[in-house]
């Protein structure tokens, strides 16, 4: 019995000296770092300065728009397919918030009597992000209307207001720079040629803008610009002035905007001024459908303009065809300022194919 007691006695110890070494440190490093046995510091392995730091990539831009669209009434001889624009390019994330960017702009031009398509280098861009803080370098971006036709959302249907009726360049050689005071304000400023990209620069003038866009709460915004082009001919150039204010709400159901331009000096002659407003929006249906109306209004001072002023409705809906196609059925109508013109009517269906 005393035997049984003892050999008893020392099983019980033998298996207490299992377990201590099985749970030990030294056995604890030797485990398993998957499964239900591993803690949470062996699965998280250490991060090294290496790993903070974000490694390069980038990503090919593209981007087409088209129509197919048919006139009634004064423009009934006015149908047919067409395509819009395109632009093909690459961004590049260097690290360390250095970014470059090129673009490539194919579409028509006013400047040739054909049909033919022209080339531009619309962005050829480095930049720099670092906080608050980014700044922008090359052929950018201008942040006249850049703000607008972003919360517009259907720039591949229209351009926003001041883009359609040329009250300035969506993209020019310079620099800008933006910085975010709070997450309620943002301030930026630009200076560039004042020529755009689709022209060299040939003349001395600068355009100088400065913006502030404001966010007093969350889907409200106020964007304020003003902007100074001395970009006309050196004997009688006269500045020419933007300004603008722009106030939208974004919601995921919906969105609506509304903007007021005016422009003095237009082509830097004096006293040719234009103003107008657009106001829009857009509802969001189940099964990736909207419904979108917009209108602009144009108006040249003492009528200097008069054969281009008009007021231009669209009304329409969205069909987002997987991730990378939209199609948009629309229904279009432009009513001239000019005495005895005719108001045109036309039905388009858009479509957008981008990545």
């Amino acid at each position: 019995m005393k035997i049984k007691m003892k050999m008893k006695m020392k099983m019980k110890w033998i298996t207490a000296g299992l377990l201590v070494c099985l749970c030990s440190p030294a056995r604890a490093q030797e485990a398993p770092t998957e499964g239900p046995q591993a803690t949470p510091a062996q699965t998280e392995a250490p991060k090294t300065e290496a790993a903070k730091t974000q490694e390069p990539n980038g990503k090919a831009i593209i981007q087409v728009f088209g129509n197919f669209h048919t006139g009634f009434g004064a423009g009934q001889d006015d149908r047919g397919f067409t395509l819009d624009r395109s632009y093909i390019g690459y961004e590049y994330k260097l690290g360390k918030g250095l970014s470059v960017k090129g673009v490539l702009d194919i579409g028509m031009s006013s400047d040739v009597s054909d049909y033919q398509r022209l080339a531009y280098i619309k962005n050829a861009m480095l930049s720099w992000k670092t906080g608050n803080l980014t700044l922008n370098g090359g052929l950018i971006s201008t942040t006249q209307f850049n703000f607008q036709e972003k919360f517009w959302g259907y720039r591949y249907l229209m351009k926003s207001f001041q883009d359609e009726y040329k009250f300035g360049s969506s993209a020019d050689l310079g620099v800008s720079v933006a910085y975010k005071f709070a997450d309620w304000i943002l301030a930026d400023a630009m200076i560039v040629n004042g020529e755009g990209y689709k022209k060299i620069q040939k003349k001395d003038g600068l355009n100088y803008g400065l913006g502030v866009t404001l966010t007093p709460v969350k889907g409200f915004q106020i964007r304020l610009y003003g902007g100074l082009n001395g970009n006309g001919e050196a004997d009688d150039r006269k500045y020419v002035t933007n300004l603008s204010a722009f106030m939208g709400y974004k919601h995921e159901k919906f969105t609506v905007g509304a903007e007021y331009n005016y422009m003095m000096n237009a082509a830097y002659m004096a006293g040719a001024d234009r103003s107008g407003y657009s106001v829009f929006a857009s509802v969001n249906l189940p099964k990736e459908i909207s419904l979108y109306a917009r209108f602009d209004d144009l108006y040249s001072k003492n009528d200097w303009n008069k054969a281009k002023d008009e007021s231009v409705a669209i009304v329409g809906a969205q069909f987002k065809l997987g991730k990378y196609v939209k199609l948009a059925p629309n229904f279009r109508m432009a009513v001239p300022k000019a005495d005895g013109a005719s108001n045109r009517y036309a039905a388009y269906v858009n479509f957008y194919f981008g990545l």
